[in-house]
């Protein structure tokens, strides 16, 4: 009689509540599924596409909460099962139902958090995967056409386009790699650098016919500014004349040579421009524009030292003519220095070291004496006196402002 009983309340009441709980534990664990499903799917986009953004290490200790949850879930549903077959009880049967639902329910909630806090970017990186065979078709096709008006292009042998063109093909065969084995970020980043390459190709293609006009411009521009260092470069020589006949020696000893380096570097102009012309005449007018951007160099490197001579000359007979005006500037800054540091609370610190270069001008004023005073040491002295007070000046104004003993 009392296995009877142990039956029939196993096939009534306990059998209804069995497939009840059955049913709600199920329904708990599909909906949390379905949206970790979801957002696990969304995640896996974003560390394919944005991997700097790191979703995927905030997502994981979501993930493991929820397979825990999981892994409650098929443990009761088993017991579950097993009992309405006959099987021993459920033991706290009720209370740990409802216990595997809240925690179903509560990894659900946390699933939704965690997309709510980044959906329009787990969106986006969803949608750019999906569209990633699309673009990468899409830029391989342009490609092609490019590169395909490249290669009949009579422009096809300019450096640029040569240059470009090589750049294109090798990223198309990246993108071929990239689509056999690689994740869909790796794809993407080649079709972005093949779209790249590709408009770079199209921009040099866009260009080309206006290189030979440009080309005939730059070597005018560069034949005008040879002819007039060339005219520059002839005062030379008596300018260095002078500086040796008014000046002490020392003061010129180092442009001995700038004659001789200057008549070099415009010979070397002068070369690179012939060629230049050469290669716009064989409609090679890229080559024609790097041959006259290293003419341009050694004019420039010409300039200098022309200009070397002829400044030099001007500033010591500027000074020649009142050498203590130079001194007097300097003094005027080391006044300015030192109010500062009156101003500032600084003189303690400060102010023997600006008195120190007042007597250091005294020095310096005092080798102007013989026949031929070294004017340009004089003025090499000053200008660092010039330079240390400046550094003085620096350091003050970045300290704290006024101190008081």
């Amino acid at each position: 009689m009392a296995g009877r009983r142990r039956g029939w309340f196993r096939s009534s009441e306990n059998d209804e509540w069995i497939e009840h709980a059955r049913t709600t534990l199920a329904t708990a664990f599909l909906d949390m599924d379905r949206r970790q499903s979801a957002a696990e799917a969304a995640v896996h986009a974003a560390d394919q596409i944005f991997p700097e953004r790191r979703t995927g290490a905030r997502w994981e200790p979501l993930r493991h909460r929820c397979y825990g949850a999981a892994e409650v879930y098929l443990t009761l549903s088993a017991e579950l099962e097993a009992a309405q077959q006959g099987g021993p009880p459920v033991p706290q049967g009720r209370q740990r139902v409802d216990a595997a639902v809240r925690q179903l329910a509560d990894a659900a909630r946390a699933v939704d958090e965690f997309y709510r806090g980044d959906q329009g970017k787990l969106e986006e990186a969803v949608a750019v995967l999906g569209a990633v065979p699309q673009l990468a078709q899409q830029v391989k096709v342009a490609a092609a056409g490019v590169r395909g008006r490249a290669a009949e292009s009579e422009f096809a042998d300019y450096p640029s386009v040569r240059r470009h063109a090589a750049a294109v093909d090798e990223a198309l065969v990246t993108l071929e790699a990239a689509g056999s084995g690689g994740s869909a970020g790796t794809v993407r980043e080649a079709a972005n650098h093949l779209q790249a390459v590709t408009n770079e190709l199209a921009d040099a293609l866009a260009q080309a016919p206006s290189r030979a006009a440009a080309a005939n411009n730059a070597i005018s521009s560069v034949t005008t500014r040879l002819a007039a260092v060339r005219t520059r470069a002839e005062g030379v020589p008596q300018a260095f004349s002078a500086l040796l006949r008014e000046f002490n020696a020392a003061s010129s000893a180092d442009l001995a040579n700038n004659e001789r380096e200057s008549q070099r570097a415009i010979e070397a102009a002068d070369a690179a421009l012939g060629r230049a012309r050469a290669a716009a005449v064989e409609n090679n007018p890229e080559f024609a524009l790097d041959l006259t951007t290293s003419a341009r160099g050694f004019l420039a490197e010409a300039e200098q030292r022309v200009d070397a001579v002829t400044k030099r000359l001007s500033l010591l007979r500027a000074i020649r003519s009142d050498p203590h005006e130079q001194a007097k500037a300097v003094r005027f800054r080391l006044r300015d220095a030192q109010m500062l540091a009156v101003s500032r609370g600084l003189v303690a610190e400060w102010g023997s070291v600006l008195d120190a270069q007042a007597a250091r001008i005294d020095r310096i004023s005092e080798t102007l004496s013989g026949r031929h005073p070294d004017y340009w040491a004089y003025v090499a002295e000053l200008d660092a006196v010039t330079e240390f007070i400046a550094g003085v000046v620096d350091r003050m104004r970045r300290q704290a402002g006024p101190r008081r003993e």
